[in-house]
């Protein structure tokens, strides 16, 4: 299954990629969601919360100087939130939420 391209300055088009999205999550009912994100991460993130799934999101080693912006957005969203960075593992200090640091991949 394939989902329309988009990003922030095709506002229409995120739009169409997230009833794709939808679409896609609600038909499989998934147990759990696991992404690296990007929109369409965001969006199963978001919607598969809301059919009970379990949600990770990793933040990917592309992003070592500060949380991805996909990151930031869905973050708070997913049951768990990782980052392969060390230095980015900073939990909100009022929520105590935030990006946790497990490990790295390299």
């Amino acid at each position: 299954m394939t989902v329309p391209d988009a990003n922030m300055t095709t506002k229409l088009r995120l739009v169409l990629q997230a009833l794709h999205v939808a679409l896609i999550v609600l038909r499989l009912r998934p147990d759990a969601i696991i992404t690296t994100g990007a929109a369409p991460g965001y969006f199963a993130v978001r919607i598969g919360r809301l059919i009970g799934a379990r949600t990770v999101w990793i933040d990917s080693i592309a992003n070592g100087q500060e949380m991805s912006l996909s990151g930031r957005k869905a973050g708070p969203y997913a049951g768990l939130w990782l980052t392969q960075w060390q230095h980015l593992a900073v939990p909100d200090a009022t929520s105590g939420r935030g990006p946790r640091f497990r490990g790295a991949i390299i």
